[in-house]
């Protein structure tokens, strides 16, 4: 249906060549940006139906209408009944909805940084429809987890829909699908400069002034929308958090790495619970309920564990919570987070790692006070905390410091938040190699770290390198025979066949004639007789199998059980084509992709 209204949108714009456009944007920034533009309108309006439908069910579900909102985690107090009977049902609703779910739909949605690192940008909007729903019903029932996932999801899966409409490259495909999801972060914070950065950094994997413009373009078109609708999430209060002295900057880096570390911490705890959920006897439905029972039982101590923690984190910085007060909290909310997504909501971290990051810097900063290398004010200490705690969990660095910045609109506070994200993306990448989103990639047994282009290693194939036509040569042959039939210059080898026509090794033709001329079967001379190609093999497989066998050419065949002969493949031709695409995707990189070669 949108493909449809979009040819009638070109239809209409231009009667008599509705091509036209589809020609304009190929390869042009301002009309690429005019898309952008349209994704971050989009974007924007999708935060903001997310947005008051979760708080709507917040009021509907928990009975909080006019009390905070629709904010959960701002409330004193709630229901006991009320809470645990909400989040079980609701737990068993998501539960039966995943079911179901995997019976129409069996694949896995694509993430919009898998989309970018293995798809060319290509995602399914009806896929990511179904994701936005899961989100919206575990924040709606009040899970541990944010909308933020599901923003960037849809957001993504338009700017891919559109940019597949209008048939842009596959790099300007990319941009799109980065601009959709960076719109979605900057109007979901008001935060634009945050918005792209996040685009960047985690969804397009590089920064090149081809995409400066879609992208910054998307960001504000998507801020716009939630300031024109009167929908801007209201400010976080951070008091001054004054000048950071000598001593103090130690105490930042301390700060950081431990924050890092907890931050390690929480990933691995997620794993785990997932792990123990997994080995839970009872149905796969039942999962979501048993986690949602417990995370009520947790809300009952304390309501900030529910939903992203908006309102417990304006709580941190109105100096309402205590370090020891902190401690339980941060165990409390890290427990309902882990318990969530283990268990099987849906939803992601992004605003939970900034309230735990609040937390784990207060808590950090007492303890380092009485030592008198602590920062000045608390507030200096919980955002380091922040900064760290969302570098760790997100993997974005520059995302966090404009965030900061925009959210706090101190630059007094720039270069320690700068510090903070620095240490702790080298504290995780030494010790745990992965942020929160690319360690589930790993654990699905996808080897992506970033959103950079990998895609092509895979549909680069070695039936796309192979050549077909095949020299080959019963493996009984004498040598005396084979030197007749294939003279010095014929060809540069022959491959062997067995009595059933399968392969039987390569015989290069300067050893042939090189071979006494007797009635020696060929078939002595035979190299490399088990090691073969297929037609399915990336060229990085292909070539780590070039050196291990120590060849300069192999055969292909159609699979290794029945070794039936396909064409060959020189080591020559496949690191050609490699650094081909290697030299490709580095012009994509640095934006110079439209050049010719």
């Amino acid at each position: 249906m949108l493909r449809q209204g979009m040819n009638r949108f070109q239809a209409r714009l231009f009667p008599h060549a509705p091509s036209n456009l589809r020609t304009l944007v190929r390869g042009n920034e301002i009309w690429l940006s005019v898309l952008a533009g349209f994704v971050g309108i989009l974007s924007g309006l999708c935060v903001v139906v997310m947005t008051h439908l979760t708080f709507w069910m917040h009021r509907l579900l928990f009975g909080v209408s006019g009390v905070s909102g629709g904010h959960l985690s701002g409330l004193n107090a709630l229901p006991p009944l009320r809470t645990v009977v909400v989040l079980g049902g609701g737990g068993l609703m998501i539960g039966l909805f995943g079911v179901l779910i995997a019976k129409i739909m069996p694949r896995s949605p694509v993430d919009p940084i898998e989309a970018n690192a293995l798809h060319g940008g290509r995602m399914s909007v009806r896929d990511s429809l179904v994701i936005v729903c899961q989100t919206v019903l575990s924040n709606g029932v009040g899970g541990s987890i944010g909308l933020e996932a599901g923003f960037t999801q849809i957001a993504a899966a338009f700017g891919s829909r559109i940019g597949r409409s209008f048939r842009v490259r596959r790099e300007d495909l990319r941009v799109l699908v980065g601009a959709g999801a960076g719109a979605a972060i900057g109007a979901a914070f008001d935060a634009p400069v945050a918005g792209a950065f996040y685009a960047f950094e985690l969804v397009i994997g590089s920064y090149s002034l081809g995409s400066l413009s879609p992208v910054a373009v998307a960001a504000l078109a998507g801020v716009g929308v939630t300031r024109f609708l009167g929908s801007v999430p209201p400010g976080i209060v951070i008091p001054s958090p004054g000048a950071l002295s000598w001593e103090g900057t130690a105490g930042a880096v301390l700060i950081s790495v431990l924050t890092a570390l907890t931050a390690i911490g929480l990933m691995f705890c997620v794993t785990q619970t997932e792990g123990l959920f997994r080995r839970m006897p009872g149905p796969v439905w039942l999962r979501p309920a048993v986690g949602g029972l417990i995370v009520g039982g947790l809300a009952t101590l304390h309501p900030s564990v529910l939903s992203a923690g908006h309102d417990a984190m304006r709580a941190v910085f109105a100096g309402n919570v205590t370090a020891r007060m902190a401690v339980v909290l941060l165990l409390l909310k890290a427990l309902a987070s882990c318990l969530c997504i283990g268990s099987g909501f849906r939803g992601g971290l992004f605003f939970a790692s900034l309230y735990l990051g609040s937390l784990a810097g207060t808590i950090y900063g007492t303890l380092l006070a009485p030592l008198g290398i602590a920062p000045d004010s608390v507030t200096a200490c919980a955002l380091i905390g922040m900064s760290a705690m969302a570098v760790a969990v997100i993997g974005s660095p520059m995302t966090m410091v404009c965030l900061m910045l925009e959210l706090t609109g101190s630059v007094s506070m720039s270069g320690a938040t700068l510090v903070a994200a620095v240490l702790s993306l080298l504290t995780v990448r030494r010790l745990f190699g992965y942020s929160f989103a690319t360690w589930r990639f790993h654990l699905r047994g996808e080897s992506i770290r970033s959103a950079v282009d990998i895609g092509w290693m895979r549909s680069l194939n070695v039936r796309r390198m192979m050549r077909g036509q095949v020299r080959t040569l019963p493996a009984e042959t004498s040598v005396n025979r084979a030197q007749t039939l294939f003279p010095l210059g014929s060809a540069q080898r022959i491959v062997l066949l067995d009595e059933a026509g399968h392969y039987d090794g390569i015989v290069h033709l300067a050893e042939l004639h090189a071979a006494p001329a007797d009635q020696t079967s060929i078939r002595t001379l035979a190299l490399f007789r088990n090691a073969m190609l297929t037609p399915l093999m990336n060229i990085r497989e292909a070539i780590e199998l070039f050196e291990k066998a120590e060849a300069d050419a192999l055969v292909v065949v159609e699979d290794p059980q029945s070794r039936q002969v396909i064409g060959t493949l020189t080591e020559q031709h496949a690191l050609r084509r490699y650094a081909e695409e290697l030299e490709r995707s580095r012009r994509s990189l640095a934006g110079d992709d439209s050049l010719p070669t």
